[in-house]
């Protein structure tokens, strides 16, 4: 891999990448004054820092109500302006996209795992907030589930409320950055590692086809678009956190024979596995999760560290990854002025179909596992307000945020959380009159 590097035609991330990797001198030789260079912050990005915090303090900034406003302090920017991770990275590269994104409600990435230990001081805060999650704490050891599926029967078998269920979790590859570090070459490199993993799945429930985004025809891409199984370039978050470099290269899809298995490759995080399929067995779904993730693991080791857990690119991610949701028409409990405070109760989180801030369509509501409210952020910054119009139940982005928290609790646990959550809003589904 670090020849792979070498010939990187991005030159400002080698001595680092080496360096972040342990590759031996006999490779890449640096001078102790070249050492201090890389470390060194320049005088435009120091000032592109102290102008970004002034940005967001100032008149433009007002209405900013992000994480990263309120955490950005002028003391953080003074300890922080002037580090620099080995593979290159600055305290801009964390902040940009919330900067050009004042109506983020968080507004940070990591460019590289190093940046959550070196930027502590701003990230530490934000995932406090976010997670509930100290820095004293420390994730659970990973606990997917093996041999504990058969606790997750179909929570509807007559299928009158649930229309579909999902899981997925997010992945980054060990000894690679996260996206604004990579290089042309490391997203064709990683790829390539992916995609052998997919060609030597055995089980035919996981068998499937790599689509590549490079080269992909149009009718294609609309139509695995269409099916809710590709992902769209142009978010604007992501792409001022600079994380579409070189797009579409090295980026693409997999889904198996039967559409109930698909995997993200080199969008937000490296990879993005999604368990999915029609009706409520929720075991099935967290089994299938459960042997694709081991599949992929056994060829391409992951990135995980000892507090945090599995490594991602935003750190909202962070911890278990995992989000466990059903499609469900709840038409009487949906009615009532307090459906939200039901589901928040029980530890839910309510979408639209479409995602957050999204309608309800056809009375049908995407609901997920949530943090427990107690241990959510003292002060939100958003919340999800339910107004009534016609028949239309519509969540909105508001003065809170309801956070989904992964940190703190293992990936069973994430599952059980809405599980249990949905199992009660149904039993009460049908008390209602």
């Amino acid at each position: 891999m670090a020849s792979q590097f070498l010939r990187s035609t991005n030159s400002r991330y080698v001595a680092g990448v080496l360096a972040a990797l342990g590759a031996g001198s006999a490779l890449y030789t640096l001078t102790p004054q070249q050492m201090q260079a890389k470390s060194e912050v320049d005088a435009a990005t120091i000032k592109k820092i102290e102008e970004a915090y002034a940005k967001l303090n100032g008149p433009e900034g007002a209405k900013c109500k992000s994480l990263l406003k309120k955490h950005l302090t002028k003391d953080v920017v003074d300890k922080l302006k002037t580090k620099r991770t080995k593979l290159g990275a600055t305290l801009y590269d964390c902040i940009r996209s919330g900067v050009y994104n004042l109506d983020a409600g968080v507004g940070v990435y990591a460019p590289d795992a190093e940046a959550y230990t070196l930027f502590a001081p701003l990230f530490d805060k934000i995932i406090e907030e976010y997670h509930g999650f100290t820095p004293k704490q420390k994730q659970p050891p990973v606990d997917l589930g093996e041999g504990k599926t058969k606790e997750f029967p179909p929570l509807d078998p007559k299928g009158k409320y649930i229309k579909s269920t999902r899981i997925r979790c997010g992945r980054s590859l060990k000894g690679y950055p996260f996206n604004p570090c990579l290089t042309q070459d490391n997203y064709l490199e990683m790829e390539g590692k992916v995609k052998k993993a997919f060609s030597e799945y055995s089980d035919k429930e996981l068998k499937g086809k790599y689509y590549p985004l490079d080269g992909m025809s149009k009718d294609t891409q609309k139509q695995l678009i269409a099916d809710h199984f590709l992902f769209k370039e142009g978010d604007r978050h992501l792409q001022y956190a600079n994380a579409c470099n070189f797009w579409p290269k090295g980026r693409g899809i997999f889904h198996n024979n039967d559409k109930t298995f698909l995997i993200w490759v080199n969008e937000e995080d490296h990879m993005r596995i999604i368990s999915m399929q029609e009706g409520s067995d929720v075991g099935k779904v967290l089994d299938r999760l459960i042997k694709g993730v081991r599949g992929i693991e056994k060829q391409v080791p992951f990135s995980r560290d000892d507090r945090l857990g599995w490594l991602t690119f935003c750190p909202t991610n962070l911890g278990s990854t995992v989000r466990a949701s059903v499609h469900i028409a709840l038409p009487k409990l949906a009615a009532r002025k307090d459906f939200i405070e039901i589901c928040e109760k029980l530890n839910l989180q309510v979408r639209g179909i479409h995602g957050e801030h999204s309608e309800s369509v056809g009375g049908v509501y995407d609901i997920s596992n949530k943090v427990n409210k107690e241990k959510s952020i003292q002060q939100r910054l958003f919340f999800l307000s339910v107004l009534k119009q016609t028949n239309i139940l519509v969540i909105k982005k508001s003065e809170h945020l309801i956070f989904q928290a992964r940190l703190g609790l293992s990936e069973y646990q994430a599952v059980k959380q809405m599980y249990d959550g949905v199992k009660k809003l149904i039993e009460m589904e049908e008390k209602e009159k």
